[in-house]
């Protein structure tokens, strides 16, 4: 008889070739994307790499790679080969498990590579109930039939062991499908909902605050639905000038009013490889930038009047009442950073004071019309990137099948038992047989114990 001759063009997507050769086109294309930064600028990729590269550059969609078209397209393809790959082999492995063992000829039992025949005292009967009770009593759950040259007992253990390595087809495609949702160019193009997943970063000045955000991949604004409000900013430097970490103090903002995080507390410190998550959006401090403004705190301790305002060094300001004017004469700086200052101060009672002030430092200044507390620190602005990722819970879940399939696949494995009572002459006898897909060396020091066990109760 003929084997029926398969579709061509499920055996092209059947083939182990062509997984190992989309592996390869992956992994190869995520080295691209891990040595060329993504999602700057379109002029830093000609900055970094001429006009003509970098118009090729953004028409493969390589500074949004993992977004693209074509790459996405090739997830597709590997699924879809993943898939057909399972459901040409999972029939085969149905098969087996659920194969009648007990119709196993007795002549096969002793050519197989564990075997063990133990002679019987008594009667084929109690030596049936003997092997019944024997495998029942070390934890191997028996079925057993009558053949014409005796009884024939199976037990096996693990058998769904053998759908491990299927286990892991499925924890990839989970982790693929949670890769396509929290996509933003699917957001964009399939669900026309690009609220629905995107990365975006925005530069919040400190005491400003933003309700949008800006996309990486098309430069557009995109609500989020609340305010988020930078408190306060700071950053330290190595002796060398350069920078060594920095940090936001960040609030949550719904209708005007601070919202209370986890903690109960309504400001939340930023730091990098700590991110702040709300409402599934997730916002990471990624970059500052330094402005050549400062922000300038005065408080009048004998009313409790406190004003806040962003100043520039060689302007004069007056306070709210109109009784304090102030300004930045003069700066010292180190690199970017400005380590202190020179304040003009009048209350317009006496002549005006001058002095110098430690950046991010306060002062008590002591006037005829009273007391004030200044506090002065060069202006940053806190960068933030931002993402909405919507399949990351399916990534993780794919990766905790993933683990749990890796485990079945390499660790665990289909033990088989045979037991086959018959008469040979006036005696009863008993061979025990065994085999196992994996870990066969283990396997046979289990074997060997339950035939000689069996053989210590008889």
């Amino acid at each position: 008889m003929t084997k029926k001759k398969k579709n061509p063009v499920w055996a092209f997507f059947a083939s182990v070739k062509l997984a190992l050769f989309l592996l390869f086109i992956l992994a190869g294309t995520s080295i691209i994307g891990t040595i060329i930064p993504q999602n700057k600028p379109v002029g830093f990729y000609v900055q970094q790499y001429g006009q003509s590269l970098a118009d090729l550059m953004q028409t493969l969609g390589i500074p949004d790679m993992y977004n693209s078209w074509w790459f996405l397209s090739l997830l597709g393809i590997f699924s879809l080969n993943l898939i057909v790959c399972s459901l040409e082999r999972i029939p085969n492995v149905i098969r087996i498990v659920r194969k009648d063992n007990l119709t196993t000829k007795p002549e096969r039992l002793h050519k197989m590579g564990l075997h063990k025949t133990v002679p019987l005292s008594g009667s084929p009967a109690a030596a049936e109930q003997q092997v019944a009770d024997y495998l029942a009593r070390k934890g191997w759950k028996s079925d057993s039939r009558e053949q014409e040259n005796g009884t024939m007992f199976f037990s096996q253990k693990g058998a769904w062991t053998r759908f491990g390595v299927y286990i892991v087809h499925t924890s990839i495609l989970v982790i693929l499908l949670g890769a396509v949702i929290g996509s933003s160019t699917v957001a964009k193009k399939i669900l026309h909902k690009p609220d629905f997943a995107f990365k975006g970063s925005i530069m919040i000045p400190e005491s400003r605050e933003t309700d949008s955000i800006f996309s990486f991949q098309t430069g557009k604004k995109i609500d989020l639905g609340f305010s988020v409000r930078c408190n306060y900013f700071t950053i330290e430097y190595y002796n060398n000038g350069m920078p060594k970490t920095y940090l936001s103090k960040i609030t949550i903002l719904e209708d005007g009013k601070p919202v209370p995080l986890k903690d109960g507390k309504t400001v939340h410190f930023l730091e990098v490889n700590t991110p702040l998550t709300y409402k599934g959006i997730t916002f990471y401090q990624s970059s500052y930038q330094p402005y050549s403004d400062f922000l300038v705190t005065l408080v009048d301790k004998t009313s409790g009047k406190e004003q806040t305002s962003i100043i520039s060094a060689g302007k004069q300001v007056t306070a709210d009442d109109g009784k304090i004017s102030f300004g930045i004469i003069n700066q010292e700086k180190r690199g970017e950073a400005v380590q202190r200052v020179k304040v003009w101060f009048s209350d317009q009672q006496a002549a005006p004071a001058t002095f110098w002030l430690n950046n991010d430092q306060e002062a008590v200044v002591k006037r005829p019309s009273g007391d004030y507390n200044l506090h002065i620190k060069q202006l940053y602005a806190t960068g933030l990137q931002v993402t909405k990722d919507p399949g990351v819970w399916w990534v993780y879940t794919g990766c905790g099948l993933m683990l749990f399939g890796l485990f079945v696949a390499f660790f665990t494995s289909h033990r088989k038992i045979w037991a086959h009572v018959y008469k040979e002459g006036k005696k009863s006898k008993v061979i025990f047989a065994g085999s196992a897909n994996k870990n066969k060396v283990g396997f046979e020091k289990t074997f060997t114990a339950l035939a000689d066990g069996f053989k210590e109760t008889k």
